[in-house]
């Protein structure tokens, strides 16, 4: 306590000077605020089969499925999908090599119905990554590198089209529509979702044009927000969904797309590397990929596992260094960048899927978290678990003397047929993998163990390795940590922070609360940056959070920076105060991203 007390004078601040930096409803309630006294809160209600939340792989995957049962069965059933992005596939980002099973499954003629899938693997190449030079590894039938069958796709591209398909089926979409609140019946079986008020100014209060969101209530709801979603996160508390499971662990990946010089494009490349500039004990790697889309365009990117240790580690010029290793240098000069973007992902695989069901709803695609983290896909993973709940619930949501339990449907035959699918056998052949590289040797033993026991054994080693915890947990005090000096950006392969984000397309209402709330406003400054230096300056790849001078006397205060957000949820993730608690803004604020 004496620690913390010294540091916090140090910086002259204290609790009890701490400006007010959180205004949000979730934190303030509107009950207790005066300036809420006569307005009108009633919400419109309307009434659903299916509501899912999140337009996704995985949501319209289940989507599409569920409308084709009810075509094939000649069933009427209404299937309501709300998505937070302005349009389908403006949040969503990925390396992406797909694995095309669960599309072939959903539609057999993918090709005849113009799925973007325009550039298959035709060439691997694996590298581990010295300061200088290229060690190359080969890629033996079997390893998880191994793309052949694949193909290099712009997942943003593909979810519009899914998009498509299923509103040809019949399903209605609402992008721009953010699911803000999971609504209960009085049994405390999920009822359905209510999307977010909208007309709030940034100090809380209401303004003229303030507008209630609407309840959309069903049988079932699935939640479908990907990786790490808000309302996932209450649904894990509600129903204790992880109290046989391990806590959840994450990476972050930023990508960028580029054009380059067409003597230097070979498509159909797909380039993975791991080593440096990161230390070997901490995880992450890269991607390079050569798209065929009729212009030299490659998708590159990096991912840096959440659980490291050093707050001055900083995922994105960690990122930009990266592109200077000669063998990526090559490729790059002389191109140009068009598009930046961040999004975390998880890396937890098998030892970290939690309880999937509980009345009325089901967890599907990234949100509880299905990617296979050595071959870097969850997309195909996502989908299955998407087609297996839409098999599960139709035949209950459908049903004309159903006897339930409970208001909401309980649906618990999704996480049996799971267990019996693919996903499963996928998931746990390589739970390994992730938690083997924490090792006295890093890296280097996490590929020693892949190859003997992955690729002789295939998984079925008779042992489940763990993972270290949560992330937030990592981070060693800045005291024990030596900081990293980051070379500058040349602004020709490496760029700033700012300009990275202005290619994001990012943009929220000026004037609404920060959707990045404080569960306490002291504790950034009191705690993050006394104990940390204030790792979320360097974490966040968007610029939100930065420590500047108070206005008056002496100190600093976090100052967040709501607009620039990407929607990636790192902060709320490796916060090492889990003060940070990401809630959605206005529908249709974040990033803009085109077929990232």
């Amino acid at each position: 306590m004496f620690y913390l007390y010294t540091h916090v004078h140090r910086r002259a601040c204290s609790s009890l000077s701490t400006p007010r930096i959180t205004t949000h409803y979730t934190i303030h309630p509107r009950d207790k605020d005066p300036r809420w006294q006569d307005i009108e809160m009633e919400r419109f209600a309307d009434e659903a089969d299916v509501v899912i939340v999140g337009g996704g792989p995985a949501g319209l995957s289940a989507a599409i499925r569920l409308k084709q049962l009810a075509n094939q069965h000649q069933k009427e059933l209404r299937v309501c999908l709300v998505e937070k992005a302005s349009q389908l596939g403006a949040h969503t980002l990925s390396g992406a090599c797909l694995e095309p099973s669960a599309l072939t499954e959903l539609f057999p003629d993918w090709k005849e119905r113009g799925a973007p899938l325009n550039t298959p693997v035709t060439d691997d190449v694996f590298s581990i990554f010295t300061e200088k030079h290229r060690i190359p590894v080969p890629i033996l039938p079997g390893l998880p590198m191994r793309n052949h069958g694949n193909y290099i796709v712009r997942l943003g591209n593909l979810v519009r089209w899914l998009g498509e398909q299923a509103e040809e089926l019949g399903v209605e979409l609402y992008p721009g529509y953010a699911a803000s609140e999971v609504l209960f019946h009085e049994d405390r079986s999920v009822k359905g979702i209510a999307t977010n008020d909208v007309g709030i100014a940034k100090d809380g209060s209401p303004k003229d044009v303030f507008e209630r969101g609407m309840e959309l209530h069903a049988k079932v709801t699935l939640f479908g927000e990907g990786c790490h979603g808000h309302l996932a996160k209450q649904l894990y508390k509600q129903f204790n969904l992880r109290e046989n499971c391990e806590p959840q662990t994450y990476a972050i990946g930023l990508k960028e797309l580029w054009v380059i010089d067409e003597k230097k494009w070979r498509p159909g490349r797909a380039e993975h590397s791991v080593g440096w500039p990161l230390d070997r004990h901490t995880y992450g790697g890269s991607f390079l990929y050569h798209l065929n889309e009729g212009e030299p365009m490659v998708a590159l990117g990096f991912v840096v596992g959440l659980d490291y240790s050093n707050p001055y580690l900083s995922p994105f010029k960690e990122f930009q260094r990266w592109k200077h290793h000669p063998f990526v240098e090559s490729t790059l000069e002389g191109g140009q960048r068009i598009a930046y973007g961040a999004r975390a992902l998880n890396e937890g695989g098998f030892q970290s899927i939690p309880k999937l069901t509980f009345p009325g709803g089901l967890l599907i695609g990234c949100s509880p978290g299905f990617m296979n983290v050595p071959k870097i896909k969850g997309t195909h993973t996502a989908m299955k678990s998407g087609i297996l709940a839409a098999e599960a619930l139709f035949p209950k949501v459908t049903a004309e003397n159903l006897d339930s339990e409970t208001a909401g449907l309980h649906v618990p035959e999704y996480s049996d047929n799971l267990k019996t699918s693919s996903v499963w056998k996928e998931l746990r052949s390589v739970r390994n993998i992730r938690p083997s590289f924490h090792n006295p040797l890093g890296l280097y033993g996490g590929m020693v163990y892949t190859g003997i026991f992955y690729w002789i054994l295939r998984g079925k080693e008779p042992w489940t390795l763990k993972h270290c915890g949560i992330d937030a947990n990592q981070l060693k005090p800045a005291k024990d940590c030596t900081p990293i000096e980051y070379p500058k950006p040349d602004g020709k392969i490496s760029f700033d922070l700012l300009s990275s984000v202005a290619l994001s397309g990012t943009n929220h209402e000026g004037d609404q609360p920060p959707h990045l709330t404080l569960k306490d406003d002291s504790v950034p400054v009191a705690r993050n940056l006394a104990i940390y230096d204030g790792p979320e300056q360097r974490f966040c790849p968007a610029g939100v959070y930065e420590y500047v001078p108070v206005e008056t006397g002496d100190g600093m205060r976090l100052q967040i920076n709501a607009q620039n957000c990407v929607h990636c949820k790192t902060c709320d993730i490796k916060d090492p105060s889990q003060n940070i608690n990401w809630v959605v803004p206005e529908g249709g604020g974040g990033p803009a991203y085109n077929g990232m």
